[in-house]
C-alpha cells in the first residue's frame, strides 16, 4: 500500500464534531476525510432538534445535567453530564458568533424548545426542524475560509494503521470503489465519522452511516463501550423510504400526539408523561402497536393544523413525499434504529484507549448518554468532545503551517456487495432490534459470521460486522434491561448491572465463535 506523509491532523468525517475540531486546531494544519461533498452526508446535517442548553433564566446547567442523568437509566457518568452542561451555552454563543441563524424572539431571545424526558424548553433551534443542516452550512462557512483545513472529499477511511498500540495513520480510498487503498500518515488521528444506525434495516441515518468508523478502531485494538445501547427514534415517518425521515420530537413538544390505527392515544396507559416520555420508551410503546397490527401514528392536527407547514418544513415536505397531508391526516411513525449510545472509549479529553486517537461525536461513547440519550444531547456533545479533543491534539503539535496534500489514488478498488449490506441490516433488525433475547442474539452473531466469511475480507464491510458484532455480543453479555437495551428474557433492570460496559473485538470475536461453536 502506498504511504504518505501528511503532516496534518486527520480527521475521519465531516459532521458537526468533524468540523468544530478543524475550526479549533487552526491555524495547525488539518486534513478532512469526507465520503461526500460537505454537508450531504453527514448525520449532524440530519438532526432536526437542535442543541440543548441551558438558556433560560429559569434553567440552569444543574437542572440540564440531573435530566441527563435521569434518562440515562442509571449508566451515565455524572462527572461527565455536570461539564458538558456546563459548557453548553458558550457553544451557543460561538456558533451564533459564526453566523448560525438560531431561532430568536422579538427581544432577541433564543426561542426554546422542550423534548422527552427534559424538564422544561431548553433545546435552541433554527426553522423549528433545521438545526442541523444550518448549523452545519455555517460551519462549512466557516471552514472554507479557515486555509489551515483541507477537505478531501470522495474519499473514505477504510483502516488504521496501529504500532506498539500508537496510532499512527489512516487507510483511504475513493467512497466509490474506484481506488485501491492509500496509507496517510498523520500528526494525529480524530475518528469523527458517526455512529452505526445504517446497520439496521430501518433507520434514520444517512446512507453511508453503517458503523464502520467504530469497527476501524475496534479492529485497531481501541476499548468499545456501551456498545449495547442503541436508540431506537420512535417516530421515523413510516412511508418506505430507506432511510425513513424523521418527524422531530419537538413535534411532540409542542403538543402532538401519537395514536394507533383506532384512534386511541395508547402512551396514556404507559407513561406518566404520555408523549413525552423518554425515548426508549415511547420506541418500546411505538413497537408494540406494529407488533400488534395497530398502525402508531403522529397527530399533530390539533397542535399544529397548517403552522406544521412552516414551523417543520422537513416534516412537511416528506409527508407529501409519502402522499400524506399532515394538516389533515396523522402521520404513520415506526422506530428506527438513530443514535448509538455506544462508540469507541474516551476520556474527558477525547482521548480512546490507544495512543494517537482520539474520537468525537457519535463514534465515540463519553458517559454522557448513558443507557438511553436525552433528545438533542448529541450534537451538544460533539461540539463539547471536538473542542476538547482538538485542544489536547493541539497540545503536542507546533503552529508550522503544512503544504496541501495532492492526493493520487490507485486503481484497483472494489464496492461492497449490496446484498451482503442488504442482509447485514435484516439481521440487525430482526435479531438485536428494539426487543431483544438471547436466541435471537445468539442468531444474530452465527449470521453476522457468516456473511463476514462471504465478503472474503472487504475491509469496509469487515468494519460493519466488527461493529454489528460488538453491538450483538454486549447485548448478549448485558442480562437486564436497561435504557434502550430491552431483553424480553430479562425484562427487569438489575441494580448490580447499572455500570457502563467496555468491550474490545477481540473479546467479542471469541464469544461469537463460542455461540458458532455451540450451535454447529
Amino acid at each position: 500500500m502506498p504511504v504518505v506523509d501528511t503532516g496534518r491532523v486527520i480527521i475521519v468525517g465531516a459532521g458537526l464534531g468533524a468540523l468544530y475540531a478543524a475550526l479549533n486546531l487552526a491555524p495547525r494544519g488539518v486534513l478532512v476525510i469526507s465520503p461526500e461533498p460537505l454537508g450531504q452526508g453527514a448525520s449532524s446535517a440530519w438532526a432536526q432538534g437542535g442543541i440543548a442548553a441551558a438558556m433560560a433564566a429559569t434553567d440552569s446547567p444543574e437542572a440540564h445535567a440531573a435530566d441527563t442523568v435521569r434518562a440515562g437509566a442509571g449508566t451515565v457518568d455524572a462527572e461527565v453530564a455536570a461539564s458538558v452542561t456546563a459548557e453548553a451555552k458558550a457553544h451557543i454563543l460561538d456558533l451564533t458568533a459564526i453566523g448560525t441563524p438560531f431561532d430568536r424572539d422579538a427581544q432577541g431571545g433564543y426561542v426554546l424548545s422542550r423534548e422527552a424526558a427534559h424538564g422544561l424548553a431548553r433545546v435552541v433551534r433554527v426553522r423549528g426542524d433545521q438545526a442541523g443542516r444550518e448549523i452545519m452550512a455555517a460551519l462549512i462557512a466557516e471552514v472554507a475560509r479557515t486555509p489551515s483545513v483541507q477537505v478531501l472529499e470522495g474519499v473514505m477511511a477504510v483502516g488504521l494503521q496501529a504500532e506498539s498500540g500508537r496510532v499512527t495513520g489512516v487507510a483511504v480510498a475513493a467512497a466509490d470503489g474506484s481506488s485501491a487503498p492509500v496509507m496517510l500518515r498523520g500528526a494525529a488521528v480524530l475518528l469523527a465519522g458517526g455512529g452505526s444506525g445504517g446497520l439496521y434495516a430501518l433507520t434514520t441515518n444517512p446512507p453511508r452511516i453503517r458503523g464502520q468508523v467504530i469497527g476501524m478502531a475496534a479492529r485497531a485494538g481501541a476499548v468499545i463501550a456501551d456498545a449495547e445501547f442503541v436508540q431506537f427514534h420512535p417516530t421515523a415517518i413510516d412511508i418506505g423510504e430507506d432511510p425513513a425521515p424523521l418527524a422531530t420530537e419537538a413535534l411532540r413538544g409542542e403538543g402532538a400526539v401519537l395514536i394507533n390505527s383506532d384512534g386511541a392515544r395508547f402512551m396514556l396507559a404507559v407513561h406518566p408523561d404520555a408523549e413525552l416520555a423518554p425515548r426508549d420508551v415511547v420506541a418500546r410503546a411505538i413497537f408494540a402497536e406494529t407488533q400488534a397490527g395497530r398502525r402508531p401514528m403522529l397527530d399533530t392536527r390539533a397542535a399544529l393544523g397548517t403552522e406544521i407547514v412552516d414551523r417543520f418544513p422537513a416534516v412537511a415536505e416528506a409527508c407529501l413525499r409519502g402522499g400524506i397531508d399532515p394538516v389533515t391526516q396523522p402521520i404513520p411513525v415506526a422506530a428506527a434504529a438513530h443514535y448509538h449510545m455506544g462508540g469507541i472509549a474516551v476520556s474527558k479529553e477525547g482521548r480512546s484507549s490507544l495512543a494517537g486517537l482520539w474520537a468525537c461525536g457519535e463514534a465515540s461513547a463519553t458517559g454522557l448518554h448513558g443507557a438511553n440519550r436525552l433528545a438533542s444531547n448529541g450534537l451538544l456533545e460533539a461540539l463539547v468532545y471536538g473542542r476538547r479533543a482538538a485542544r489536547d491534539i493541539a497540545q503536542g503539535l507546533g503552529d508550522a503551517a503544512q503544504p496541501e496534500l495532492a492526493l493520487a489514488l490507485p486503481p484497483g478498488g472494489q464496492l461492497v456487495a449490496p446484498d451482503l449490506v442488504a442482509k447485514l441490516r435484516q439481521v440487525m433488525t430482526d435479531h438485536v432490534g428494539v426487543v431483544r433475547d438471547a436466541r435471537g442474539l445468539q442468531t444474530a452473531l452465527r449470521h453476522i459470521a457468516a456473511l463476514e466469511a462471504e465478503a472474503a475480507g472487504d475491509t469496509n464491510f469487515v468494519n460493519m460486522t466488527a461493529t454489528a458484532t460488538l453491538i450483538a455480543a454486549a447485548a448478549l453479555l448485558r442480562q437486564e434491561s436497561r435504557g434502550a437495551h430491552c431483553r424480553s428474557d430479562f425484562p427487569q433492570a438489575k441494580p448490580e448491572l447499572a455500570q457502563r460496559s467496555r468491550l474490545t473485538l477481540a473479546e467479542a470475536l471469541a464469544l461469537r465463535q463460542t455461540v458458532t461453536e455451540t450451535s454447529e
